[in-house]
């Protein structure tokens, strides 16, 4: 929504424009073949497909989502270029050096291991293929720890969320020095993204979307009524929408 968030805009069109202002940042231009790590129904992975008109494979850990995602290539006509699978992120069942671009948005926050998830997609790029990674993180604690009430704000995200824990960016960026990712950069656009969680709120009780989350369940209504955690965590400072991106 802009560097400062202050820019009105459709939600897919804030959604796009992300992945673009993402690329620009990265300095990435072209790519071959692309890993979507975390993929989703494969919004990234088509995305990206059909711009660099390169071959793009997608993991997820959900078998609704690959197929969700296989049914959204063949609507776009990138059946051919692109393979949906269910894999695991930190077991991944590809060869040494497979990709020229390895691409996580907002899968990071769902691993249970941060250090093996970003060695497993080191291990799969290729050498001097770029990583790029954009996930949920914590403010930074060197100098002032999390205090007690932070920690129960982010236990609360975790249990509506279904998350095992988020760091902080500068822990990514140290685990990323280890593997040894070269020309690292970091940015934190948390400005810039947070008014999406005040799109989710408004689009969660619409009057069809309050009939779908009665249907769904008690599970999906209490996510939808949390959505104000991360709203507030994004106004005390607490929750950053950090970026990560190296060549190995």
């Amino acid at each position: 929504y802009g560097a400062d968030g202050s820019q009105k805009k459709d939600r897919r069109q804030a959604q796009i424009d992300l992945i673009e202002e993402i690329l620009n940042w990265a300095g990435v231009q072209t790519a071959e073949n692309i890993l979507d790590v975390g993929c989703g129904i494969g919004g990234s992975s088509l995305y990206l497909a059909d711009k660099f008109n390169a071959k793009a494979t997608g993991i997820t850990l959900s078998p609704v989502q690959a197929a969700r995602a296989a049914e959204r290539a063949q609507e776009a006509g990138l059946s051919a270029r692109t393979l949906f699978q269910v894999a695991n992120a930190q077991a991944m069942p590809f060869a040494d050096n497979s990709f020229d671009l390895v691409w996580s948005l907002e899968s990071g926050e769902h691993m249970p291991d941060k250090t093996l998830f970003m060695q497993e997609c080191y291990r799969v790029l290729k050498p001097g293929g770029t990583l790029i990674m954009v996930t949920w993180c914590h403010r930074p604690i060197a100098e002032t720890p999390l205090t007690a009430d932070e920690q129960k704000h982010l236990q609360d995200i975790y249990r509506v969320y279904c998350l095992p824990y988020v760091i902080s960016l500068p822990e990514y960026e140290e685990i990323a020095r280890q593997l040894p990712l070269n020309n690292i950069r970091t940015a934190d656009w948390s400005q810039a993204v947070a008014p999406f969680w005040n799109v989710v709120i408004d689009s969660a009780f619409t009057p069809q979307a309050i009939f779908g989350l009665l249907q769904a369940g008690w599970t999906t209504i209490q996510g939808a009524l949390s959505l104000g955690l991360m709203r507030r965590g994004y106004q005390r400072g607490l929750i950053r929408f950090g970026l990560l991106c190296g060549n190995k």
